[in-house]
């Protein structure tokens, strides 16, 4: 299916989300390190938009084997404790991300591990010219539908330093069966497709996103990146049990401004039962508010599949709110703009 107002295809971009899975674990698969690592302490994932968000999930769904502590960085500097002991991945899409780049220049002069993902530009350049490990993944997508190619071969290159088990390449598998058989269903614009649904019901509304703290609120970034790109549309995030300290007193004045408001609720199987409660508490106090309240669940055995289905969910609910605006998802014009009004100051 391919629409006239979505010129570059994103449909087809989002629904081989699962042949990219593919092309990344080969990626992953075929890594050869030519540098030696040694005493690694702790890791910084340099990175912004899609990259950076393949450093949290990363860092939600192996944290807990993973060896040494993982942190991604979105700014021109790292932390100050970066040092010998640090492996510093800096993930560009383009490889030309000035943000990464700066990062890049910031561990070297911090004495950092360095090795990069990327497709090219001067990332590459950088990484050749001092000898450094790089992954070269392919480039002709927008950043945001690389994802499966940002994460997985840095997945790979973890496990290629020891710094990781290699369970996750079952769990990638699974979670890759269960994409091949939803995007069959999410891909269709009809109302028995939940995402369509859904997109139908927010896309006139500013849709705010809450996830729980760790993996679900990760998910709910992503959620809310896709809708702003994808939809041309704001969205929020944020996440409990922090949510119900302070944002949820937001909820009273301005009332007129809350008829425009939707509700997205992330919701696993592995929540916290104390923030269980608290979700369907401050459901119930929502409720009495004129804003729309929906649900997503993950569907999957695990949670990296559960993870990976909300994730391929919220890229058709952004663009199916992108069909129903009549506006081309691909192009980020503004993104461009701010860009091109950066390189004329340097």
């Amino acid at each position: 299916m391919h629409y006239p107002i979505d010129k570059e295809n994103m449909h087809k971009s989002i629904y081989d989300f699962s042949e990219h899975m593919t092309l990344a674990i080969t990626i992953g698969e075929s890594i050869t390190l030519n540098q030696s690592y040694s005493e690694i302490r702790n890791i910084v994932i340099a990175g912004m938009g899609g990259s950076a968000i393949g450093g949290d999930i990363i860092r939600a769904l192996v944290g807990s084997t993973l060896k040494v502590p993982l942190v991604v960085s979105r700014h021109y500097e790292l932390p100050a404790w970066v040092d010998e002991r640090s492996l510093v991945i800096c993930s560009s899409y383009s490889g030309n991300t000035e943000e990464i780049l700066s990062a890049y220049e910031d561990a070297a002069k911090k004495g950092a591990q360095i090795c990069g993902v990327t497709t090219g530009g001067r990332l590459l350049s950088l990484l050749n010219e001092n000898l450094l490990d790089s992954v070269i993944i392919p480039d002709g997508l927008q950043p945001r539908a690389a994802l499966a190619l940002s994460f997985i071969p840095t997945l790979y290159l973890l496990h290629a330093l020891g710094l990781i088990p290699d369970t996750f390449q079952e769990e990638l598998l699974h979670a890759q069966s269960r994409l091949n058989k939803i995007r069959e269903v999410f891909s269709i614009d009809n109302d028995e497709n939940p995402c369509y649904s859904l997109a139908s019901k927010i896309y006139c509304t500013i849709p705010v996103i809450y996830g729980q703290t760790e993996w679900t609120s990760i998910a709910a970034i992503r959620f809310k990146g896709q809708l702003c790109e994808n939809g041309k549309m704001l969205a929020y995030h944020n996440e409990l049990p922090e949510f119900n300290h302070n944002e949820i007193v937001g909820w009273e004045n301005n009332s007129s401004l809350l008829n425009s408001i939707s509700v997205i609720w992330i919701h696993d199987e592995q929540d916290h039962p104390r923030v269980k409660l608290r979700q369907e508490i401050t459901e119930n106090i929502l409720s009495e508010l004129p804003s729309s309240q929906h649900i997503v669940k993950g569907e999957g055995d695990s949670a990296f599949e559960r993870f990976l289905y909300i994730v391929h969910y919220a890229d058709w609910v952004s663009y199916w709110c992108a069909i129903h605006h009549q506006t081309d998802p691909t192009p980020v014009i503004k993104i461009d703009h701010l860009k091109d009004e950066l390189g004329k100051v340097k």
